[in-house]
């Protein structure tokens, strides 16, 4: 594994040193999911993969949530693309929320998405690099005592938390669609994962925290992230087209710089399915 991938950054984020054929291979999958627990994120440079392509390499690593357009069986297309551009996606309003640091899936049913990987199409001229954290190391870094006071605690998420954290201007009106849109979630602070390792689940989807005033439990949040996005815990991707990335979902957070929404910028998606829960510390509601 050293040879194929070398590491980024001392914390996060691995280049893959691998041909087109080669990540194709379902012999490559094992590898590559080793690879994605080490360093969180994988970036597979100006590979210029097809979107067949991508679905075939994401189907090795695991099954992949159908989340693009509806096909004229019914069914979805798995590829998602990723814009800005309301001209171009009916979800642009909705995907402002990717710029602010955040765990894809807090507030759906199920486990949250194992991994997700994304290919550059088109580029934006300013902004649109992608940012990347460990929630692991941010776990790991923090004081004992610290560590102490988040294992019993539990959070609320909501995607009305995510508008209001990402769109300071949202109308009560917004707010309200959201709040009305998908029921909030409640998950614990600290993953307690199927590993063994521990990771911090935070993002702009926290609403508060449960049993903790509003002042207090919003200083804990902001003393987390602050902590989880110090620079030496973050990659920060410039994109090239034809370049795939790859990253953990259940152990890092991420978000993209703010850019036009105008630019043309588009990205091609593929998600896979969680498989397992966010487990914490047990007490009762």
């Amino acid at each position: 594994m050293a040879d194929r991938f070398l590491s980024l950054t001392a914390r996060i984020g691995a280049r893959a040193v691998v041909r087109g054929d080669e990540v194709l291979d379902p012999a490559f999958a094992d590898e590559c999911l080793d690879a994605l627990e080490q360093y969180g994120v994988l970036v597979f440079p100006r590979i210029g993969l097809t979107d067949d392509e991508q679905v075939s390499f994401s189907e090795n690593l695991g099954e992949v949530i159908p989340m693009g357009p509806m096909r004229p069986d019914g069914t979805r297309e798995v590829v998602y693309e990723v814009t800005l551009d309301p001209k171009q996606s009916a979800s642009a309003e909705y995907l402002k929320g990717t710029i602010g640091w955040h765990i894809d899936g807090m507030t759906g049913e199920g486990p949250p998405p194992r991994a997700t990987t994304l290919s550059a199409r088109r580029l934006s001229p300013t902004g649109g690099q992608t940012e990347f954290c460990s929630t692991y190391a941010a776990y790991d870094d923090l004081p004992e005592a610290l560590r102490s006071l988040c294992e019993p605690l539990r959070l609320v998420h909501s995607l009305e938390a995510s508008k209001r954290n990402t769109d300071p201007n949202a109308t009560p009106e917004e707010l309200a669609r959201s709040r009305k849109r998908i029921t909030p979630k409640l998950h614990p602070l600290v993953w307690h994962h199927d590993s063994g390792r521990r990771s911090l689940v935070l993002g702009t989807t926290v609403d508060y925290v449960e049993g903790m005033g509003e002042a207090e439990g919003r200083a804990l949040l902001e003393r987390l992230t602050a902590q989880a996005t110090r620079p030496e815990n973050v990659y920060r991707h410039e994109w090239q087209i034809g370049d795939l990335v790859l990253w953990n979902n259940c152990g890092v957070m991420h978000r993209v710089i703010p850019y036009d929404p105008n630019s043309g910028r588009l990205m091609h998606r593929t998600t896979l399915y969680g498989v397992e829960r966010i487990k914490g510390v047990e007490r009762a509601i």
